[in-house]
């Protein structure tokens, strides 16, 4: 099976770094994976994007034109990135800065208050990995524990003393993915 999926959102928001841990759990369990980060004015605060293909089969080609999932960080993304989302596919909204919903009503949206978890947590730094534990969890991509063990990882040495936090946004994503899975 093959799934492919856009994360998106600011430049500092950790996108990237969510699609490559995306891509280093595919590799660490012997998935095929491609794995794109957008680079440019992005990075200066524009939006920036990655994509990932996560697949237990060769991956024919790189490039996503209708993905299966979309997980947006701020509204420039959820604009872009709703009408090119497959049907039946989900858009993850983090609605802690999203105040608007999905118009759709042929995808699934889950709306997760990243930014308000990672300030509980501590850091704003944590969104994305909020985000991530929502996103593994619909999809089953892969156990939140496996998950962990690639963060720990991969995770840059000058963050690991932030890896309980990750760890916890994980966790919470996680569960409101469980919970609020609610039609677009």
């Amino acid at each position: 099976m093959q799934t492919e999926i856009i994360i998106s959102g600011f430049g500092g928001q950790g996108v990237l770094f969510a699609g490559q841990l995306l891509a280093y759990t595919a590799l660490d369990n012997n998935l095929h994976v491609t794995w794109i980060p957008s680079y440019g004015p992005e990075m200066r605060g524009g939006t920036a994007h990655c994509t990932v293909i996560i697949s237990d089969e060769p991956i024919g080609s790189p490039l996503i034109r209708n993905p299966h999932a979309a997980v947006v960080m701020n509204l420039p993304s959820l604009d872009k990135y709703e009408d090119v989302v497959k049907a039946d596919g989900v858009v993850l909204v983090n609605d802690s800065l999203i105040a608007r919903k999905v118009k759709r009503e042929d995808i699934t949206a889950i709306y997760v208050p990243a930014n308000d978890i990672a300030e509980e947590l501590g850091s704003l730094r944590l969104a994305n990995m909020a985000m991530i534990g929502a996103l593994v969890t619909y999809f089953d991509l892969f156990p939140l524990e496996t998950l962990g063990k690639s963060l720990k990882g991969h995770l840059p040495q000058r963050h690991q003393h932030l890896l309980d936090q990750n760890l916890e946004a994980l966790q919470r994503g996680a569960a409101i993915a469980k919970a609020n899975v609610l039609p677009a």
